[in-house]
Order: C-alpha cells, then sequence, then structure tokens
C-alpha cells in the first residue's frame, strides 16, 4: 500500500514538472528531486495543501502563485565576494597566467553562469578592473552573466543594491565601484556596460563562445548526475585554449578528468584540459621487430620456441612458415602443418578470422591488432582472452617475406582490469554519494540562508510596520488631544448655552404673561409657563407644530392675517396689537390683549414673531 501511495505521490510530481514546463517553459526534469520536492513542500505548507494534486490544480486558478513557486525553487543566494579565500585564489593563481597567455589588447570574455541577482558578475568586474584598471577594462573586458529567473535578472540589471548586501564589501571598493543614490548603492556607470545580462538554461540553451574564464559557482549542484554531465559538456565547448573553469565549494568534477584538470582543487579552480590528437598509427616493423624466417638458425628457433607469447608466421604464397612451442602446444599444430596453406587450418578462423586481415597487411603494409579475442576452447571452462598482432616481416627494407602472427594471452590482465573497472566504479559510485550528499548539504545550506534572509525582511517589515504603529499612535494621540481640546471648548460653550437658556427661560418665566414665538412658517419655537398656564397645553407637545394646527381657547385665525402682514412687511413695520376673545383652559371665557413683535437677528433678518397674550383688565385667567 506504501508503495503505491509512493509512485502515485511521483506520478503526481512529475505530471506538475510536465505543466511547469508545459505552461512556463520552465524545464525543471534535470534538477535534483529531493530539492525540488522540498521547496514545492514548501510552498504547499504555506498555502495548508497536503496533496500534490491539490497544488496543481490551486496552481491553474491562481496564475500568480507561479511566480512564488518560481522564487522558491531558483534560490538565488549570492554575496558580493562569497567565500572570500576562493576569490583571493582566483586573483593569485588563475588571473594572471590567464592574462599572460592573451596577447595585449585582446579581448578578455567571461561568462557567469547562474548570476542570480548580479552580486558575482560585478564582483568579477571588480576583480578585473582591479587588475588591468578601468580604462584597459573597458576596452577589453566583456562579462556575461546569465541565469533562469528572469526576476533576478530584472535586479541585476538596475545594479542598485542595499547598504546591507555590500556590508562584506571592503570600503575601499564599495567607494570606487559603487556610487550612492538615497539609500541605495549603484554600480559605476562607466564600467557597468562592459556587464550584459541574459536568460540562459544551462540544460538546454547553447553556451556562450570562446569564453577565457567561466564562473559557475553552486549552479551544478543543482542538477542531477546525468544533467551535470551534459552541462560540463557545454562548459568545456564554451572555453578558450587555455580556459579556465571556477566552482562552487560543492561541486568537484569527480569525473571529469578528462575534460578539466584541477589548479587548486580545495578552491574549486580548474583548467580546460584540450582534446588530444588521435594516436599516430604504429610504425611499419622492421627487421628487429619480426619472428623468424623460415631459415632460421637453431638458435634462433630455441630463442623462439622459449618465448612466453605464441608466434606464427605465413610466407608471401600464404603458407604456414613457421610456429613456436607455444603456437603448437595453443592450437594443437604439428610438424607437419608447416607448409600447408594456412587457410586450411583451425587456426586461421579460431578464436578469430585471420585470413582477411592477413591479406589486409600484406596489402597495406601495415600492422593491425586484434584486442580483446575471447575464446572458448571447451565447455564450462573459463574462456581466455588474447590480444593478437598481425604485422609484416621484411628481409630488409622494402622487401617484404611474409606477415607475422603474435598471440598474447591477456586474460589475467583482462580480469585485472574488470576488477580496477569494478572498483573504479564503486569509488566513483561512492565519490558521486559523497558529492550529491555534500551538494545537499550546501543547497540546504542556501536554503536556509535564503529563508534567514527572509526571516530578516519580515522583521524589517515587521520593525517598520511597528514604527508607523508608534507613528499612528502618536497622530491619534495628538488628535485625541486636539479632540479633548474641541471637547472643553464645547463644553464651556454649553456652560454658556445652557446659561443663556435659563436667564431666557428665568425672563419668559418672569414675564407673567403668555408668551410664545413663531417662525416664518408659524411654527411654535418657544412656549412659555405662562402659555403653557392658560391653554393647558405643555411646551413640548406644542413644540414645532404650526400655530394653526394648535386646538386650544385662542381664535388663532383671527391672528394668522395680522402675522402674515407683519412677517411680509418685514422691517417696515414693528408690530401689532388686538383684542381677542377666547376660552382657556379651564373652558371660562377670557378677553385678551395679544401684541405682537417681529423676531430679528443681529443683522436685522426677521426670523419670527413673539406673540404676548395678556388678559385685559378686570378679566381673570
Amino acid at each position: 500500500m506504501a508503495e503505491k501511495q509512493s509512485d502515485e505521490h511521483e506520478t503526481e510530481f512529475e505530471d506538475l514538472l510536465l505543466m511547469l514546463k508545459e505552461t512556463r517553459g520552465f524545464d525543471f526534469t534535470g534538477y535534483k528531486p529531493t530539492t525540488l520536492t522540498r521547496r514545492i513542500k514548501r510552498r504547499m505548507d504555506a498555502l495548508g495543501l497536503t496533496e500534490v494534486g491539490e497544488y496543481r490544480d490551486y496552481l491553474e486558478l491562481e496564475a500568480e502563485e507561479f511566480g512564488r513557486l518560481f522564487d522558491s525553487l531558483l534560490i538565488n543566494v549570492t554575496a558580493f565576494f562569497r567565500d572570500p579565500p576562493a576569490w583571493q585564489a582566483l586573483r593569485e593563481s588563475v588571473l594572471p597566467e590567464m592574462l599572460a597567455a592573451k596577447d595585449p589588447g585582446r579581448p578578455i570574455r567571461v561568462w557567469s553562469a547562474g548570476c542570480a541577482t548580479g552580486e558575482e558578475a560585478y564582483t568579477l568586474a571588480i576583480v578585473l578592473a582591479e587588475m588591468l584598471g578601468a580604462d584597459d577594462f573597458r576596452e577589453r573586458v566583456k562579462i556575461y552573466a546569465t541565469d533562469l529567473d528572469e526576476d533576478a535578472l530584472h535586479q541585476a540589471r538596475a545594479g542598485t543594491y542595499s547598504e546591507r548586501q555590500l556590508a562584506e564589501l571592503p570600503e575601499d571598493l564599495r567607494r570606487n565601484y559603487f556610487e550612492q543614490s538615497g539609500t541605495r548603492y549603484a554600480f559605476r556607470r562607466d564600467l557597468r556596460r562592459q556587464v550584459i545580462f541574459g536568460r540562459n538554461d544551462l540544460t538546454h540553451d547553447a553556451p556562450i563562445s570562446r569564453v577565457d574564464l567561466l564562473v559557475a559557482r553552486n549552479t551544478l549542484m543543482y542538477f542531477n548526475a546525468e544533467t551535470q554531465t551534459g552541462v560540463i559538456r557545454r562548459f568545456h565547448f564554451a572555453l578558450n585554449e587555455p580556459g579556465y573553469l571556477f566552482l562552487g565549494k560543492a561541486e568537484m568534477l569527480l569525473n571529469h578528468g578528462d575534460r578539466f584538470e584541477p589548479i587548486d582543487l580545495r578552491k574549486r579552480l580548474f583548467r580546460k584540459i584540450s582534446n588530444r590528437s588521435p594516436g599516430l598509427p604504429h610504425k611499419v616493423w622492421d627487421e628487429g621487430n619480426r619472428t623468424v624466417r623460415s631459415s632460421s638458425t637453431q638458435l634462433e628457433q630455441a630463442a623462439l620456441n622459449a618465448g612466453p607469447v605464441a608466434q606464427l608466421a605465413v610466407d608471401l604464397v600464404g603458407n604456414l612458415a613457421v610456429a613456436n612451442a607455444r603456437a603448437e602446444t595453443l592450437f594443437n599444430l604439428r610438424p607437419r602443418d608447416i607448409g600447408r596453406p594456412f587457410q586450411d587450418l583451425e587456426v586461421s578462423y579460431r578464436p578469430v578470422e585471420l585470413r582477411s586481415v592477413i591479406e589486409t597487411v600484406r596489402k597495406d603494409v601495415r600492422p593491425a591488432e586484434l584486442h580483446d579475442v575471447v575464446w572458448h576452447r571447451s565447455a564450462g571452462a573459463e574462456p581466455s582472452v588474447f590480444h593478437v598482432q598481425v604485422v609484416p616481416l621484411f628481409r630488409q627494407p622494402g622487401e617484404p617475406v611474409g606477415v607475422g602472427i603474435n598471440f598474447s594471452d591477456v586474460t589475467h590482465y583482462r580480469r585485472l582490469r574488470e576488477e580496477l573497472e569494478h572498483s573504479n566504479q564503486e569509488l566513483e559510485r561512492a565519490y558521486e554519494e559523497l558529492q550529491s550528499l555534500n551538494e545537499e548539504l550546501e543547497t540546504t545550506n542556501e536554503e536556509l540562508q535564503s529563508t534567514n534572509e527572509e526571516l530578516e525582511t519580515t522583521n524589517e517589515e515587521l520593525q517598520s510596520t511597528n514604527e508607523e504603529l508608534e507613528t499612528m499612535n502618536e497622530e491619534l494621540q495628538s488628535t485625541n488631544d486636539e479632540l479633548q481640546e474641541i471637547n472643553d471648548a464645547l463644553r464651556v460653550r454649553s456652560e454658556q448655552l445652557d446659561s443663556a437658556n435659563s436667564f431666557l427661560s428665568s425672563v419668559l418665566r418672569s414675564l407673567g404673561s403668555a408668551a410664545v414665538v413663531v417662525d416664518r412658517d408659524l411654527r411654535v419655537q418657544v412656549w412659555n409657563a405662562g402659555a403653557e398656564e392658560l391653554w393647558g397645553l405643555r411646551a413640548d407637545e406644542a413644540h414645532g407644530l404650526s400655530l394653526e394646527e394648535l386646538d386650544i381657547g385662542l381664535p388663532v385665525q383671527e391672528l394668522v392675517p395680522t402675522l402674515r402682514r407683519l412677517l411680509d412687511g418685514g422691517s417696515s413695520v414693528g408690530g401689532a396689537e388686538t383684542t381677542v376673545d377666547a376660552v382657556n383652559r379651564r373652558g371660562r371665557p377670557v378677553r385678551l390683549s395679544v401684541e405682537s413683535v417681529l423676531l430679528r437677528d443681529d443683522p436685522g433678518q426677521t426670523e419670527g414673531v413673539i406673540i404676548v397674550m395678556d388678559h385685559l383688565p378686570g378679566e381673570e385667567l
């Protein structure tokens, strides 16, 4: 059951990588699956997802998640002069040799592969500018910096960095190669033009050619062994002769000794090995390398028989002319076989076909070799392995006399070689496992560094947010103080207003008369205690009602025309006085004197009418 779930998880993981390749053009199939799984799991944990299929569906719905996923997969951990001892070794061991091999004035081409946000490329520019001088650097040097991450390349092209990113840079280099712009530092513009940034997929895109120095630090360690081999092959093709390779501390090139030789293995500095010229053909054997002629002396025959190698000789006619004792034993030959046509003998085709080879050697007058000829002499017995040499024989230079055949038994050496190859394979496998573990460790270290930087950034954001909250708190405190002052002022005004209202109420109560104030629409605004006593209607009941709507014993309809004339006449009419018959709240008839006076504000605008009602002398309220 567990194996089935594992297979399903692996299939979902491969489907996810295929979707990234088809929809976004990013092929991560050459990357180490452990690293990819760990980084994708990190995004899933952040989103609260448990299944790869769920995360794949989420990617299809949320396009912005692709950017966050790529930021997680493409770990852009870099710094200026990262691992300073390695850069010191580059300055002391490689660059002087590289510059000495270049003719004065010849261009210098450098490739920074996997440059991330550009710190490494600008570090190369600083190092070369220090060695060559700014003028020579501008005239001769081109630094090509490539990466897969477009966002990282955008930052690199800007060439601006924070003070924290330049913290490890010596103060004199910061002062000489960076210009401060606000809170950030920009790389010198006159040197910036020599650094060219571009996108390049090391696993698929063609490499930059004719490069003198190739820097790819902690880039190979993200790829699996097969992809690493392909990338290293591209690196070898890209480099000039001589060409130099500068890797990260987790990368060792253990299995690529045919392409690169170490200059400083601990600092990961390598030199390109040129392609070897094909071997020269063997020289034609002269008379000193011949076997024996059919007319050999007894001494020569004895020496021949005592030799450890089975030897035969065929004359120009094609007959067997010589066979030493070891050949006779090995191929079951008899003295009567001497002089017989070689093609009639079993040895001519077993253990290997020799007739065509002898004819070719005789015709071309050039030796031929047959390697690793396996001979199963009997069923069940261990096979023997021979190295066969077929060489032309000469009596003197230019005078051939036949063809010699030597059978060297290399069974023991073959067995030793196979054991050695097996041991080498085991050793290479152990080295690869060690290299893989080392790369995993370095990858984990860079992931931790990336996480630490993210935490630092989050901490800075929290600090900034805390400062903003503190600022807002102070602003709120200031606003609260202002509101407190306004509240105090309103309280004073309210007390003054209460005092004025109290005074006005006292005045209205002291009048003894029934007093009513109406606005321009004849709606009651003030209804004093005398009016309450006269008509039996409380002030809160009368307030806001039209005077014409009041159901009291006052003949309002007789008063309304007078009030309208006052309001329409404005300041030209001072007031009016009339006498009306009414019925008070007890239902008793009363005769009232009603005096109406306009109510004006400070500018003199009419706001309403003050109505004062007194009973005539002799009448009781």
